[in-house]
């Protein structure tokens, strides 16, 4: 699962840091085993006779056809699941996943088309027009199956008449740079769209819709998970401009965007489906998976290593660098006072953070934030900080995230790689390719937010 794990644990000077990190990337290990969408629909999902029983909830499937349409970088091993579970009772579908891995699943009658992350591209566009002709042309004893799962909104593109994919991309880009949240991005994203924010829902009006989704947002809000295409939106046209403005973006955009989003907030352009409308009175959306989940799973492998262990929250936000300097905090306060837990300890941490990029390096939140928190965690004995993307990416590199122990900081500077200097450049990736402590997994198929791990031996 950890490519490199190995040499992760060598490249550590002393017996205890090497005891620390194994410890942290077996955990990390166990957590992402726990997230692979198979392993989590077909511990939810039976079929029963004709009923679909998912978890607490029944669906009596009756004579109609079962459609699976859906995207996101876990969508793929759950069109596998599906298939496995359902059979030939799948009549047709189509799913985007992520470019460069539709070879590593296999199924029959759902068709697998790829996209791009986290900029999309016209392949995720031809594919999302596909849904809605499969949404629209399906009749009213017909099943709808949604799959979504995390990076969905940028799998997923379809832009709203009047803008091209090529204004949306800038706008996305711009958004990336920023350090816009989640949850800000989204309701820009839902109002340049024609299939986000319920719309899809809408499309499919009149037919059951069973939306399974694995949450990458922190909280588990339905509108905000890829955008939430099949569940009411409570942002709207103005919140869209309000965020752009915000960020001092709004004038750099393209008009025809300003012109969209504009003629939204004055109503001459639908808004999107909110909640209490009808739409939505035959669809049930399903989080069967979230970040508090393989968070546990963590805090599991670690007890199970003899390790004091505490959940400090799945719903950590917030700048990066801010949130890396506070797990450097607790460290420090492990390591000298033996609290908030008697050693050996270990503290999770899982949510998702974000980066306000001003420098021209590479990285992504999570080596960000484990790099901003070397210099606190130096001289640190049997103390080991590890983050990671549940997805396998961080940012716009092949690294998950990265670990860092208490001799890292006077290491690598002695070696002329001052940590300071590469966070200042947002070059965290540059960093860790240099002196060792990227985490290599490769894309895993899932996206459950970020983990966090902190030992103190």
């Amino acid at each position: 699962m950890i490519k490199n794990k190995k040499a992760l644990i060598e490249a550590a000077t002393g017996n205890r840091d090497r005891e620390a990190r194994r410890l942290v990337l077996d955990a990390l290990e166990s957590a992402l085993k726990s997230a692979n969408p198979r392993v989590i629909l077909r511990r939810l999902i039976t079929l029963e006779d004709n009923t679909l029983k998912v978890d607490d909830l029944s669906l009596d499937l009756g004579s109609g056809e079962i459609y699976v349409i859906g995207g996101g970088k876990g969508s793929g091993a759950m069109a596998e699941a599906l298939e496995e579970i359902l059979g030939d009772r799948i009549s047709a579908g189509i799913v985007n996943v992520l470019k460069g891995t539709r070879d590593t699943f296999r199924t029959k009658a759902i068709e697998l088309n790829e996209g791009a992350h986290p900029i999309p591209d016209h392949r995720g566009m031809e594919g999302t027009e596909k849904m809605l002709e499969l949404a629209r042309e399906a009749k009213r004893e017909d099943i709808l199956i949604c799959i979504i799962s995390g990076g969905g909104s940028a799998l997923m593109p379809l832009p709203k008449k009047g803008v091209t994919l090529e204004q949306k991309q800038e706008v996305n880009e711009a958004l990336l740079k920023c350090g816009a949240t989640i949850n800000e991005f989204n309701a820009v994203r839902k109002h340049l769209s024609d299939f986000k924010g319920g719309q899809l829902a809408q499309e499919g009006r009149d037919k059951r819709i069973l939306s399974l989704i694995l949450s990458d947002v922190v909280g588990d809000p339905l509108d905000v998970i890829a955008s939430g295409p099949t569940a009411p939106d409570t942002s709207t046209f103005s919140d869209a401009v309000e965020v752009l403005r915000n960020y001092g973006l709004f004038r750099r955009t393209p008009k025809a965007v300003r012109e969209v989003l504009l003629r939204g907030e004055k109503g001459e352009i639908p808004e999107t489906p909110k909640p209490g409308d009808t739409i939505f009175n035959k669809v049930n959306n399903l989080v069967v998976g979230n970040n508090r989940m393989v968070a546990l799973k963590a805090c599991e492998s670690l007890r199970n290593n003899g390790l004091n262990t505490f959940l400090l929250s799945s719903f950590i936000e917030g700048e990066a660098r801010h949130v890396g300097r506070v797990f450097a905090g607790i460290a420090q306060e492990e390591a000298l006072y033996d609290t908030p837990l008697p050693k050996p300890a270990a503290v999770v941490g899982g949510g998702e953070t974000t980066v306000m990029v001003t420098g021209q390096g590479r990285g992504g939140r999570n080596q960000e934030l484990v790099l901003s928190a070397c210099r606190k965690m130096s001289g640190l004995d049997g103390v080991t900080l590890a983050s990671i993307g549940t997805d396998g990416v961080d940012g716009v590199t092949d690294a998950a995230g990265a670990i860092v122990d208490g001799r890292t900081y006077r290491w690598a500077s002695e070696k002329g790689h001052l940590p300071t200097r590469y966070l200042r450049d947002n070059d965290s990736y540059g960093f860790f390719e240099r002196v060792g402590g990227a985490i290599k997994t490769g894309p895993t198929a899932t996206n459950l937010n970020d983990l966090i791990i902190l030992v103190a031996l």
